[in-house]
């Protein structure tokens, strides 16, 4: 896996283990939501700013968005659509 699909891979699996959608993550970053799209699916050359602004929002280490996934894992689950319910 070339790094650019690990980058993705890694941002996928938190931006959804975290309920956040390709918009807020990219509005919290201050990204295009296209771009974050276009990061998740490997074609994009991040750079380093970007990687720290998108770590900085999921609350991890840019380290942590080069950490190559284990061997045979699937790839992260969408986020489920639709819009989440009003907090009370």
């Amino acid at each position: 896996m070339n790094v650019r699909k690990i980058i993705g891979w890694n941002l996928r699996k938190l931006r959804v283990a975290q309920g956040l959608s390709q918009e807020r993550l990219a509005l919290a970053a201050d990204i295009d939501r296209s771009y974050v799209g276009r990061v998740e699916r490997g074609s994009e050359n991040v750079t380093i700013d970007t990687l720290e602004a998108l770590a900085k929002v999921l609350g991890v280490s840019a380290a942590e968005l080069l950490t190559e996934p284990p061997k045979g894992a699937r790839d992260p689950a969408p986020l489920s659509s639709g819009r989440k319910p009003k907090a009370n």
